[in-house]
């Protein structure tokens, strides 16, 4: 299959003006392929050679302008239409076309609650070649007719209105101009939860076997979707710009969700089947404000090249959590008060589950800048590997300075001049920042070529020092005494950061060593030179960044950090504390703090910790980083100890019912972190933790996981708990469990059908990745580290990305944290049979051993 260039999608855009796609799917005629008949009506400017993509099961027939062509002329991908005449013409292709089962094109999902059967489209980048003929590329907007026959029983969804004419036959409402990568079908016997708002229809729609936990929470989905919906309109001058809103939540999706203009789909993980905390439902809310953003930002002004893929991502990333901390809902959600913003710090989460991904991916060597030099990005595959860190989090910060320093006034005003001057058309970075610029005085685009052009991450650093004698402060204030604050910065960008101070307040009601805010101001880095002169005694904390304003990495001056050791949580605001955290974070991960002293420190605070996102993260980095594969094996009872006597700590903390979301929290860890199985084994042989909470479906399969991986189950009780929960997720359940039973016949078995069988869907491939590889059974999987490189190699060669970042993702040998992997990896990137998508994760997994090693080192070191 030939992926296509830039320079190719310049030249067809020069030759083409594509009308109209008429298209008929047949989703009738069987389990393994669909009927695909497409009508694409164009002009060519001029006369010439040119090609329309489409990747079918079998090319039935195709003809031009009334004239037959020969199908047996299809090379790959692509069929050639030579010495085109200048004027209109009319492409007529009709072919049978292949399901997927890993994502990509049309999946078809067969549910084992009830044997229901769902289909899908998931079309970005080149997949639309999968479902119906085009000319793919995204600057060849069009209008879209689809009609859809299904089996009786079913219905269909697209991206306008469907309406049933009978015997299974629908019919979608024409699209305005929109790409090819966001036509969307969605089919099957939906359970549908339907409304109207602003004199549109909207909908929420999920399998039926997930109907009641969907009605369960269809009050709050909907509820957040029109408070969006109406908070975007008031800061975009253009309306919404298509017929209907339908969010549909699907099985064994890729992605979290796709902005398709009209029908936005989600994972159907956000359809919760057992527990979640707040933060997980904030989450669900802004992945519902990111799609949203995006009906704007991508899908009514769209890229012309993929090179500007942060225009889409970094935009929707910035505006859903920064709408969300602004909507008011109708009616209480959950603790909160009808009238109150249910979510008022969706940047903690950000700060700390989102900010932390862009950092990482900004110091490896597979960096690039927010917005990369167009011949960096120069075909589809390049362009697939920059939906990263880099895309959505660095460039939503990078967003969020840019507000800070240019005010939201003016940067709405330039968004909506965006909007105007290229709706239902594409546009360009240099498109972006010249509507910007209209709206300011500033240089925005000497700001862009700083903070978009350029990669890694700058480091501020505070330095303090208190003059002597001093002279006494303005108005009489600080006693006399006075501070001096001088930052340096070891990077390019200019950074408008806010400082805040703390003192130590005696005798006052929080953590250990709480602190109050003394003073906040604003800081230009670089400024002068001069140190920045503040009245009083020095305080005890100084933090840069308070706020979380700017996209670099934070070290407090020595004083600062012993306040931190001892005082975190006591710090008043969770957003102050998430900057704190993110530097203990970034210091491990450069082996300039011990991993043991950042486990101390959340034994220390996690337990009056009050943010829900915070313990996660906090948790999170240190179960999966800090003890599995920074922590050398001599350190490891210990650091396993801690962390166990952490979640330990917090369950006790919540036994009065209080904080169900906290406690939600420490009991999945506990679980994760017990190195022995009878507490584990009291709680499933009960049903329910002491003090609960009960144990629902992911509680009781992540519990029968340890077990696995301890060696404490067998296979008898993984079939008979997936007998009780023959689900979708209880199938991925139970193949995570048989993957991390310590035995050698459970691995070769896993490994089989990982690399060999070809038949796991994405999600059961995800599932079996995930359980073979555990901390503490190396004499089990040692043998496979060097088999991974070529069996996953030749894997991605032929089943396709969605796999190769699956398996360089899940299946990589993470916890094999010694030189001799490192150097097989390494080698292995030699391979020229390596494709793009598997090429980028392995890179990316290889430099994170390599610090994995650098940090062990220098704890050996250090000991």
């Amino acid at each position: 299959m030939s992926v296509l260039t830039r320079d190719e999608a310049q030249t067809r855009a020069q030759i083409l003006d594509v009308e109209r796609y008429t298209i008929a799917l047949d989703l009738t005629t069987g389990e393994e392929t669909f009927g695909s008949r497409t009508v694409i009506r164009f002009t060519a400017r001029a006369a010439g050679d040119t090609f329309v993509e489409v990747k079918p099961a079998t090319l039935r027939s195709i003809s031009l302008d009334g004239q037959p062509l020969d199908p047996a002329l299809l090379d790959g991908n692509r069929y050639p239409l030579t010495a085109l005449a200048a004027g209109p013409h009319e492409l007529h292709i009709d072919a049978a076309m292949r399901y997927s089962r890993t994502g990509e094109g049309m999946h078809r999902f067969t549910d084992p609650t009830d044997g229901e059967t769902y289909v899908y489209t998931q079309l970005f980048m080149e997949d639309v070649q999968r479902v119906f003929a085009a000319f793919d590329q995204p600057d060849l907007k069009s209008v879209f007719s689809i009609d859809v026959t299904a089996p009786e029983g079913w219905t269909v969804l697209g991206n306008g209105v469907a309406e049933h004419a009978g015997e299974g036959r629908w019919t979608i409402a024409a699209t305005p101009l929109v790409s090819t990568y966001l036509v969307a079908v969605a089919a099957g016997p939906w359970h549908s939860v339907t409304t109207e708002h602003a004199g549109l229809p909207f909908g929420i729609h999920c399998r039926r076997s997930l109907a009641p936990y969907l009605d369960a929470d269809a009050d709050e989905v909907l509820d957040i979707t029109r408070a969006l919906y109406d908070r975007y309109h008031e800061k975009f001058d253009e309306p919404y710009p298509f017929d209907s809103y339908d969010q549909a939540f699907v099985p064994e999706f890729n992605a979290g969700a796709m902005e398709n203009p009209g029908l936005v789909t989600f994972r159907d993980e956000f359809i919760y089947r057992s527990a979640v905390t707040d933060t997980e439902r904030q989450t669900r809310a802004m992945v519902i404000a990111h799609e949203m953003a995006h009906m704007w930002f991508g899908d009514l002004v769209t890229l012309t090249w993929w090179d500007d893929i942060w225009l889409n991502e970094s935009f929707a990333e910035y505006m859903g959590y920064q709408t969300l901390t602004e909507v008011t809902l109708p009616r209480a959600l959950h603790s909160g008060s009808a009238g109150e913003a249910p979510f008022p710090d969706t940047w903690v989460d950000f700060g700390v589950a989102r900010k932390g991904w862009g950092y990482d991916a900004d110091q490896r060597p597979s960096t690039h800048p927010v917005a990369p030099d167009p011949d960096a990005v120069p075909d589809t595959a390049s362009a697939l590997l920059n939906f990263d860190g880099i895309s959505y989090a660095k460039g939503a910060s990078a967003l969020r300075q840019l507000v800070a320093w240019l005010g939201e006034k003016d940067f709405l005003a330039g968004i909506n001049t965006h909007f105007a001057r290229h709706k239902f058309a594409n546009a360009t970075l240099a498109d972006f920042i010249d509507n910007l610029a209209s709206a300011t005085d500033r240089d925005v685009h000497a700001w862009a070529g700083q903070w978009l052009r350029t990669t890694g991450v700058d480091t501020l650093t505070a330095e303090i020092a208190a003059p002597e004698p001093a002279e006494p402060a303005p108005n009489g204030n600080g006693n006399g005494q006075t501070w001096a604050l001088a930052v340096t910065r070891d990077g390019s960008r200019p950074h408008r950061i806010t400082v805040g101070t703390y003192d130590h307040a005696l005798g006052a009601q929080g953590g250990p060593g709480h602190l109050a805010l003394r003073d906040r101001f604003e800081l230009d880095v670089p400024g002068d030179g001069t140190p920045t002169i503040r009245p009083g005694r020095r305080p005890a904390l100084v933090v840069l960044n308070d706020g979380d304003l700017t996209y670099a990495k934070v070290r407090l001056d020595t004083a600062s950090w012993d306040t931190v050791l001892t005082s975190l949580s006591g710090i008043p605001d969770a957003l102050t504390r998430a900057v704190v955290w993110n530097t203990a974070r970034d210091m491990v991960r450069d082996a300039q703090l011990p991993p043991a002293t950042y486990l101390a420190a959340a034994r220390t605070h996690l337990p009056h910790e009050t943010d829900l996102a915070l313990v996660q993260g906090v948790l999170s980095f240190a179960a999966g980083q800090v003890v599995d594969r920074y922590t050398i094996p001599e350190d490891l009872p210990a650091a396993r100890a801690t962390l166990t006597d952490l979640c330990r700590d917090l369950i006790r903390r919540t036994e009065d019912g209080s904080r169900p979301g906290l406690r939600l929290i420490a009991v999945r860890h506990f679980i994760d972190a017990a190195t022995q199985p009878d507490t584990l084994r009291t709680w499933l042989d009960e049903g329910t933790v002491h003090g609960g909470p009960e144990l629902d479906p992911e509680l009781r399969w992540r519990i029968l996981t340890r077990l696995a991986v301890l060696g404490a189950t067998d296979e008898a009780a993984i079939a008979t708990a997936l007998a009780a929960d023959p689900s979708a997720t209880g199938r991925e359940g139970a193949a995570r469990c048989r993957a991390a039973l310590p035995t050698a016949e459970a691995k070769a078995a896993a490994w089989d059908a990982l690399f060999t069988d070809d038949t796991l869907s994405n999600y059961l491939f995800t599932a079996t990745a995930q359980g073979f590889w555990q901390p503490g059974q190396e004499e089990l999987t040692d043998d496979y580290v060097a088999r991974f490189y070529p069996d996953a190699i030749a894997l991605a060669a032929r089943r396709g990305p969605a796999i190769a970042e699956a398996a360089g993702r899940y299946a990589f040998p993470a916890y094999a944290v010694d030189p001799m992997s490192l150097g097989t990896g390494t080698r292995a990137l030699e391979d020229p049979a390596l494709i793009p998508a598997l090429r980028r994760k392995l890179v990316d997994q290889l430099d994170d051993l390599r610090r994995a090693l650098a940090v062990r080192s220098a704890v050996a070191l250090a000991d």
